[in-house]
């Protein structure tokens, strides 16, 4: 099995590191948290939601990225 070097911001490394039990490696951690999630695209259409539901959902996300990436 082999290794690589990745590079994670202090914050993304102390949400890992909260995340890791006594006995697991953070390898452990990043397989448990991402294990079965698959692509976000293979989700598309599975989620039954009425016109209001839709409505809230998109207004939200709009939200969240108009935020993202400021500090």
């Amino acid at each position: 099995m082999g290794s690589k070097i990745i590079h994670v911001k202090d914050e993304a490394y102390d949400s890992l590191k909260l995340e890791k039990g006594l006995d697991e490696s953070f390898s452990d951690v990043i397989l448990r948290l991402t294990n079965n999630r698959g692509k976000i695209s293979d989700s598309f259409g599975k989620w039954k939601m009425s016109d209001k539901e839709v409505k809230e959902f998109s207004s939200e996300l709009k939200k969240s990225w108009k935020g993202f990436g400021k500090k």
